[in-house]
C-alpha cells in the first residue's frame, strides 16, 4: 500500500512515512522523577526514539521538565481521564499528547486539550484501545472488531477536524492480533495520518514478541505504519531491542542483520552458543550489515554466501568467509574473537 502520510512532527522527529520510529514507555513509579528520568536515559541509549511518560496527576508534570533536560528525543504525555492533566502537559512543554477520546469526558475537555496543542504545535496521538471503546460502539458491533476502532478513531478525528485541528497520530491498539491487523488495514483505506502501530497487553517477552513481530511485521509489509511500540511485560529497554529486530526482519531497519542454521546431525561445533555470543556482542553495532553463523562447511559458505562475514563450524574447527570467499580457518576457542574482529573491520 503506498499511503501519502500526512507529515506530523514530533519533536524533531517527522513521522511522513520516510522513517519508522521506535517508542517506548516508562514504567517506573510516576512519583520517582529520578528514577524515571535515569530509564528514559537508559532507553535512548538503547535506540528509543519518542519516549512515554504517563501522568497520572498533578504531581506527574514534574516530569516532563526533568526528562526533557537529560534526553534529546521527543517526550509524550500519557494522559486517562483527565484532561486537566493534557492542558497541564502543554504547558510543561510535552512533545506529544497521547489521549484516549473515549475516556477523557465531553466536547469541552476534548476542545480545552486542541487549544492547548494547537497554540504550541503540539500534536495528539488519538490513542484507541479495545478495551475502552464507547458503549455505543460495543452495542452495535457487539465486541472490540476491527470495524468498532476504526469507527471510533475517525469519530475523534472529526472531533479535532472540527476543531481545524490536523496535527493527528492514531493507534487502534488491541491485544487479540487479527483484530489489531484488520483494524489498521481499514484505517489506513480510510486516512492520511500517521499511525502509531502495537499490540497492546501484548504479554512477557516471549509471547509477547512473537505478538508484536506478527502484528506490526505485517502491518510494514503492507507499508502501513509511521512509528512503533513492542509492548512487553519486561524491562523496556528490551521493547527497544525487539522493535529493532522487528524492522530489520521486514527490510526496514539498520544494524546487523543475523543469519544462523538450526543445526543438523553435521554441527560438529556449539553453534547454538555461538550464535547468541554473537547475537548479544552484535546488538548495539550500528553497521548495515549480515553476519552468517552457520553449522557446516559442506552448506554454510553456499547458503550464506551473501553474507558481509561469516564463520562456518568444522570439527572441533571454524571457516571465516566473506561473501561467500573462505578467509581463514581457525579454532573452535578462537572462532568468536575472530569473527567480532573481522566484523570490526568493515
Amino acid at each position: 500500500m503506498n499511503r501519502n502520510v500526512k507529515a506530523v512532527k514530533v519533536g524533531n522527529c517527522t513521522l511522513d512515512g520516510k522513517k519508522i520510529y521506535i517508542q517506548s514507555m516508562i514504567n517506573v513509579p510516576a512519583e520517582d522523577i529520578e528514577g524515571s528520568v535515569r530509564q528514559a536515559v537508559e532507553l535512548e541509549k538503547a535506540g528509543c526514539e519518542i519516549i512515554r511518560a504517563a501522568i497520572p496527576n498533578m504531581d506527574a508534570v514534574k516530569l516532563i521538565p526533568a526528562i526533557k533536560d537529560k534526553i534529546s528525543i521527543p517526550l509524550v504525555a500519557d494522559i486517562h481521564f483527565d484532561y486537566r492533566l493534557a492542558v497541564a502537559s502543554a504547558e510543561a512543554g510535552i512533545d506529544k499528547i497521547r489521549i484516549n477520546p473515549g475516556n477523557i469526558g465531553d466536547m469541552d475537555k476534548v476542545k480545552a486539550v486542541v487549544k492547548a496543542c494547537s497554540s504550541r504545535n503540539i500534536p495528539i496521538r488519538i490513542g484507541v484501545n479495545g478495551g475502552s471503546l464507547e458503549k455505543d460502539l460495543l452495542e452495535k458491533y457487539g465486541r472490540p472488531t476491527p470495524e468498532a476502532l476504526v469507527e471510533s478513531a475517525m469519530r475523534h478525528v472529526r472531533i479535532l477536524e472540527e476543531c481545524d485541528f490536523g496535527d493527528i497520530v492514531i493507534s487502534l491498539k488491541s491485544s487479540d492480533v487479527p483484530t489489531m491487523i484488520g483494524a489498521y488495514r481499514l484505517l489506513a483505506e480510510q486516512c492520511c495520518y500517521p499511525l502509531h502501530l502495537g499490540v497492546t497487553e501484548a504479554g512477557t517477552q516471549r509471547m509477547g514478541i512473537i505478538k508484536s513481530a506478527v502484528g506490526i511485521g505485517s502491518l510494514l509489509c503492507d507499508g502501513i505504519g509511521e512509528t512503533i511500540r513492542v509492548s512487553l511485560t519486561d524491562d523496556p529497554v528490551n521493547e527497544i531491542y525487539a522493535a529493532k529486530d522487528i524492522l530489520k526482519a521486514v527490510g526496514k531497519g539498520k544494524g546487523v542483520k543475523i543469519v544462523s542454521c538450526p543445526t543438523c546431525g553435521r554441527t560438529k561445533i556449539d553453534l547454538i552458543y555461538l550464535a547468541k555470543k554473537v547475537e548479544d556482542a552484535v546488538r548495539d553495532i550500528d553497521k548495515d550489515i549480515t553476519v552468517a553463523v552457520m553449522g557446516c562447511v559442506v552448506n554454510g559458505i553456499g547458503e550464506s554466501g551473501n553474507a558481509d562475514i561469516g564463520i562456518a563450524g568444522g570439527d572441533g574447527c571454524a571457516v571465516l568467509f566473506a561473501k561467500g570467499e573462505r578467509i581463514r580457518k581457525v579454532s573452535e576457542d578462537e572462532a568468536l574473537e575472530a569473527l567480532l574482529a573481522e566484523i570490526e573491520k568493515l
